[in-house]
């Protein structure tokens, strides 16, 4: 169980205040954040300054930074997938690229801090033995924001340091920063809404993440060239692209995010006041009294756990591989530069520019599906620190089965994401060519080259949870993160071939177009087994919690 700090006392003499024991819970909060914030600030953080970084080597002159602006805007495509360009710096070039991303990444931050410090707790009892002490009745609201604001100053404040030590104009710096912490702030507070509107942490989240979707969903047709640009406007996401970082820096436009987020932590302070404790605002449908005959098993359970976030994930590969193949035709025109040439072909091999561009990008969806692979096989942790395994152990039911379910999955979940971009990206740009028979096997069978190497991060993460249970999320995301950077980042930096080769993906064949060799597959494959058999062993002989 996780540990509870000492009972805060009360403020004053008279009793206690709405805000009582707030700096308390807050600090138990960053205690218990020690690991989750500073990985998510470090990779949000690395991802903005290793683009910077890149860019300045891929786009060395003002005609070649120019021309990639230009090809930029005349491709619906890729301003649907990344945004506007709203200038040909290295600043606007670095914003264009992974600013939208980045914003993604603040808002989950926000949204998980925040549910997770308040619905969460409320779900598994920790409030409610908290709060039998002198303790306000918006406490843990108060704290969790307090927690997940801080964080994205944070966040905005490495930002801006990072761009200007690589030699970034400050006032652009600063603007970027801003424009990634408000948009972590905002959905911070859409959060704390979420987590007052149901009594389901996992609910809670589903929300808050439909409307994170909604928002870039408004953003994606705004910036497509539709006539619809006014959509842009109602989003949180687009408000980020709108302040306009190294391109004029529209800092009034942070007023929409400032506004809003205030106004959305006031509803979220005063619904928390009228609802009781573990109980939601919006009516819970009951259950069966009786569990279906087909959820009465270990391995059910865990698709019943995990189904929803597979099924969002797939959504987001197919739509990516959609745009893919619908942006390749084109892609000549963008890649203008010699520099931005060679790290496409370094990356994804010398057989043909719009092959090692599809290879460059199916890497990194196979880096992505493997961020999935970790967070399935990580999910019995959570169910084990939440000691929700132990009632599924007291049924007959051996670890190792109770487990084997979110292995399946998270052995299944990467392939099921890297089939269907591939069969997405195949189908468009086969459309697009005239030449669906052949593109569609192509593209597919490359995606799913992938497949081996994110199940080697899977058995990592299965490997630590089994042997350091405690350090199983934090060493299986940082391993991943090393990994990412040195797969998609490493072929610009010129490292040593023996550093690259620490990367999965680094062998993996380079296709489509590159020749086909199944023995690195097997190889991969055959130490993530090795890994998540080591794994096993550990979870049957350790104690749970």
């Amino acid at each position: 169980m996780t540990a509870v700090a000492a009972p805060p006392r009360a403020a004053g003499r008279g009793g206690t205040s709405s805000l009582t024991g707030t700096a308390e819970l807050a600090k138990l909060a960053l205690r218990r954040d020690r690991y989750f914030l500073p990985a998510w600030i470090y990779v949000l953080t690395a991802v903005i300054a290793s683009t910077a970084y890149s860019f300045r080597g891929l786009y060395p002159t003002v005609a070649d930074r120019a021309a990639l602006a230009a090809s930029l805007r005349s491709n619906p495509s890729m301003l649907a997938l990344a945004g506007p360009v709203y200038g040909d710096s290295l600043g606007a070039l670095t914003m264009w690229k992974v600013g939208l991303a980045a914003a993604v990444g603040a808002a989950l931050m926000g949204i998980f801090t925040v549910i997770r410090h308040t619905r969460a707790d409320e779900e598994a009892g920790r409030l409610e033995l908290v709060g039998s002490t002198a303790l306000g009745r918006q406490a843990a609201l108060a704290a969790s924001l307090v927690v997940a604001f801080s964080a994205c100053l944070l966040l905005a404040v490495l930002i801006a340091a990072a761009m200007i030590a690589l030699r970034f104009p400050a006032g652009g710096a600063l603007t970027l920063g801003a424009a990634l912490g408000l948009a972590g702030a905002v959905f911070a507070a859409v959060g704390a809404i979420t987590a007052q509107l149901t009594n389901s942490a996992r609910a809670a989240r589903g929300i808050a993440g439909g409307v994170l979707g909604l928002a870039f969903l408004l953003r994606t047709v705004g910036d497509s060239g539709s006539g619809l640009s006014w959509l842009t406007w109602a989003s949180p996401i687009g408000w980020a692209e709108r302040l306009r970082p190294f391109a004029g820096d529209q800092w009034w436009v942070a007023s929409l995010s400032l506004v809003t987020g205030a106004a959305v932590t006031g509803a979220a302070c005063l619904l928390a006041v009228r609802r009781d404790l573990d109980a939601g605002l919006l009516p819970s449908r009951p259950g069966r009294a009786r569990a279906p005959g087909w959820l009465r098993s270990p391995a059910a359970l865990a698709w019943r756990l995990q189904r929803a976030s597979l099924l969002w994930w797939t959504l987001g590969f197919a739509i990516t591989g959609a745009v893919l193949g619908a942006s390749a035709q084109g892609i000549g025109a963008a890649l203008n530069s010699a520099q931005a040439r060679n790290f496409i072909t370094e990356l994804g091999g010398r057989s043909g520019l719009i092959d090692a561009y599809f290879a460059a990008l199916i890497v990194m969806l196979g880096v992505t599906a493997a961020a999935y692979g970790v967070a399935a096989a990580l999910r019995p942790r959570g169910e084990e620190s939440e000691q929700r395994a132990e009632i599924v152990l007291a049924a007959p039911a051996s670890r190792i089965r109770w487990v084997a379910g979110h292995l399946v999955i998270a052995a299944a979940g990467p392939a099921v994401l890297l089939g269907v971009a591939g069969l997405t990206a195949g189908l468009t740009y086969g459309l697009r060519t005239g030449d669906v028979g052949s593109q569609l096997p192509r593209l597919l069978g490359a995606a799913l080259a992938q497949v081996p190497a994110a199940w080697l991060m899977a058995g990592v993460a299965v490997a630590v949870f089994g042997l350091a249970p405690r350090m199983a999320g934090p060493a299986g995301w940082t391993v991943l993160g090393v990994i990412a950077l040195l797969t998609v980042v490493g072929p610009t930096l010129r490292l040593p071939q023996w550093v690259m080769d620490i990367s999965p993906f680094t062998h993996v064949p380079k296709l489509p177009g590159g020749s086909f060799t199944a023995a690195p597959l097997v190889w991969l494959s055959g130490v993530a087994v090795v890994l998540t058999v080591t794994g096993l062993a550990g979870l049957r002989r350790r104690d749970l919690g």
